[in-house]
């Protein structure tokens, strides 16, 4: 992807996860993007196709984070707090329609990057399980695979707005309450001990880097 497209595609992402994806249409966009139309459709066909290429940036950037915060070398439990941070940073920032419009309007689309996400967010938990239970701080006696399919179900809940109606819900608390069901049902004694401890390494990790 060359660089002018680039910057297309993510400055369109900031868009449809403002705006919503529905609501928005090429016009706008191109006003959003301070380009014309006809430029905007040098680089994709239709709305589809700039929805699917938003959708494939944003699972990058999703990648990419997972492997900033992997390779801060922090225990498990400290390492899921991080992650739960960067979630509940995209969470809180983005329009609570934009899933709803994906799945009804865009639906091959919403299947790509539900498969891929199920892959990436797979990867992530299992490995942190795993990690956690050498460290002593998950229980030994969960499975990894398991646990790690109950934890991508319930992502995929969270989004169901027949579940949770955004309207009567925010995707951040629904996290948030998910989040904590789920680790304080994987953490050993040792675990919660340190899940209820202010989260020093992490910042002292900071104060170093900074």
């Amino acid at each position: 992807m060359e660089a002018k497209e680039q910057d297309i595609i993510e400055k369109a992402l900031r868009v449809f996860m403002r705006q919503g994806i529905k609501s928005v249409n090429m016009d706008d966009m191109s006003k959003a993007l301070g380009i014309s139309k006809k430029t905007l459709y040098l680089f994709v066909k239709d709305k589809e196709e700039l929805v699917e290429k938003a959708t494939d940036l944003f699972g990058q950037r999703e990648i990419e984070a997972i492997k900033e915060i992997s390779a801060q070398k922090v225990n498990a439990i400290d390492e899921s707090l991080l992650i739960k941070k960067w979630v509940l940073s995209v969470l809180e920032n983005v329009h609570p329609a934009v899933a709803f419009d994906l799945e009804k309007y865009y639906p091959a689309v919403s299947r790509k990057m539900q498969e891929n996400r199920r892959k990436v967010v797979y990867k992530s938990i299992h490995n942190n399980i795993i990690k956690g239970q050498k460290e002593g701080l998950y229980r030994k006696d969960i499975s990894p695979e398991i646990v790690s399919r109950i934890y991508i179900g319930r992502m995929e809940m969270l989004l169901d707005p027949n579940v949770f109606p955004p309207q009567q819900f925010l995707m951040s608390d629904v996290y948030l309450e998910s989040f904590h069901y789920h680790i304080r049902g994987i953490a050993s004694e040792k675990g919660l001990k340190i899940l209820e401890q202010p989260k020093s390494k992490i910042k002292q990790k900071r104060k170093n880097n900074s």
